[in-house]
């Protein structure tokens, strides 16, 4: 199989996992394996952190949060512009190294690089409007006003299938905010981790802030739990299933911390009659096989209006038996692997569940090897017929399965829509403006995204990304996601000579 350009990222230079204001050489866990998930074979061994390592990073980050806080912002934008500068001139190797690491790809693995960039440019504008309010005083002689505050250590906590991206999502807000942090990646795409901080390192130890961004690669018990139980961490910052996501809730609410959750997604499409089919099949093959169907906003639920559903499900098969799987190095791939065999076991037991709750597979869902990539993780994508109300199709299931369900009206299909636990990603294919504008109404969709003729995934940074319900409410990326990553602080300022008390209270012994 082909390989992909790493460029002048050196992965096996460093294999420690754990950065601390510089790279910690015996970070004294155990060792880990990454694999690459085309072939099933060794790429590197990383050397895990312990929970002194992380004690280590946590306190790195706060004494460079003491320093960083009092840098003015647009100054801080431009360590992060540097930062942005560097991922450009490494965004073929970066991405190349994702394509390896996850199966992205290569198209896939450039595109989280340059979101990446895109979220750099971004805060460094951003540097220059952390706005607050004025408001007017109703005493005379005094003004009042907010403003933010940057609140200390964050920690990020990423997934495998964006091991960079949202690394660079919270990273750069984060760090433009004033706040130091520490990362905890996947144990599954360690090595993307390490190349990052190896990009970024130079540029912050010459801005003197080598412990603002540090490193713990670890599992659990050594890194993950002690990191969401510290007091000193302010935010925890998670991406990952919903399980994960209930524990850290109620771990960093109990020390009164905060939290931004970016959890489970079972993103529904509908199709109505008078959609431009040609536009909703493109869509729809990008949104359910993109990342092998491991995305959060993966398109999970298609439901058709039953006028076209099964001319259009026999459209689908044809579109799918044409997609070509294989070594995401490929130039004509579409398709990589599943990130590991558990992934490829596990939506074989799904789709064993679905089929004995009584859906039927109309293409697809067997595990296979493609020419030159024997040892893979391969799955061909799965079209499922199912009925709205299995249980199965309301479950987050991470692979390329998609439940197809005809509905009578759109009243139907949104009902249905929002008839799951999650609440990320959405969107319907129409030419009806009434629709469209129903579909984004209050009585519409519940989802954090809701988009009108196009799919569930590729989200501009532009917006705040997020989602309601089992997703976790948080938000993260543009617009005002920044908030989150600050102290809200009201501050009123007497100018006069007197002492009028709000509400008009007289609080004198005078007569």
């Amino acid at each position: 199989m082909g390989e992909p350009n790493l460029g002048q990222l050196n992965i096996r230079s460093i294999n420690s996992g754990g950065y601390a204001a510089g790279w910690v050489l015996e970070p004294g866990g155990t060792p880990l394996m990454s694999i690459n998930p085309a072939t099933g074979r060794s790429i590197a061994t990383v050397v895990q952190a312990t929970c002194a390592t992380l004690e280590l990073a946590i306190g790195s980050a706060a004494e460079a949060f003491e320093r960083w806080r009092q840098v003015p912002a647009p100054k801080r934008g431009e360590m992060i512009y540097e930062i942005g500068s560097a991922l450009r001139r490494h965004k073929q190797a970066l991405g190349s190294l994702v394509t390896l690491e996850t199966g992205k790809i290569l198209a896939e693995g450039e595109g989280e690089v340059q979101e990446m960039i895109d979220i750099c440019d971004f805060a460094v504008g951003l540097s220059r409007q952390l706005y607050g309010k004025t408001m007017h005083s109703e005493r005379a002689g005094h003004r009042m006003y907010e403003q933010w505050q940057p609140l200390g250590v964050v920690g990020i906590v990423t997934a495998f299938n964006f091991p960079v991206a949202v690394w660079a999502w919270n990273a750069m807000i984060a760090a433009v905010c004033g706040n130091a942090m520490v990362w905890k990646p996947s144990p599954k795409t360690p090595l993307t981790a390490i190349a990052v901080q190896n990009i970024i390192e130079p540029i912050l130890k010459r801005y003197r802030f080598a412990g603002l961004m540090n490193l713990v690669i670890g599992d659990l018990d050594q890194v993950g739990k002690p990191l969401v139980r510290d007091s000193r961490v302010g935010l925890i910052s998670a991406t990952g299933s919903t399980e994960m996501g209930r524990d850290v809730a109620q771990v960093v609410a109990g020390r009164f911390g905060k939290t931004i959750l970016e959890l489970g997604g079972n993103n529904a499409v509908i199709v109505l009659a008078d959609a431009d089919l040609k536009l909703a099949e493109r869509a729809i093959l990008f949104g359910a096989l993109g990342t092998a169907g491991q995305r959060c906003t993966t398109i999970r639920r298609l439901l058709l209006a039953r006028d076209i559903a099964e001319p259009f499900i026999q459209r689908l098969k044809t579109a799918y038996s044409q997609v070509v799987i294989g070594d995401p190095c490929g130039s004509t791939v579409l398709m990589g692997p599943l990130i590991d065999r558990d992934a490829v076991d596990r939506m074989g037991d799904v789709l064993r569940l679905a089929v004995a709750q009584g859906a039927e597979i109309v293409y697809g869902g067997e595990a296979f090897s493609p020419p030159g990539c024997e040892g893979g993780y391969f799955v061909r994508p799965a079209l499922v017929r199912a009925d709205p109300a299995l249980p199965i199709v309301k479950q987050e299931t991470f692979a390329p399965i998609l439940y197809l369900m005809p509905v009578d009206s759109l009243v139907e299909a949104i009902t249905i829509q929002n008839d799951v636990p999650q609440g990320l990603s959405s969107a319907i294919f129409t030419r009806s403006l009434q629709a469209a504008e129903q579909f984004l109404s209050a009585v519409g969709s519940d989802c954090g995204i809701a988009n009108v003729n196009m799919g569930t995934s590729g989200a501009e940074i532009g917006g705040a990304f997020g989602g309601e319900k089992e997703t976790g409410g948080g938000r993260e990326a543009g617009s005002d996601a920044w908030k989150a990553y600050m102290r809200r602080q009201t501050s009123t300022i007497n100018f006069s000579d007197q002492l009028p008390l709000a509400q008009g209270i007289n609080f004198s012994s005078g007569s």
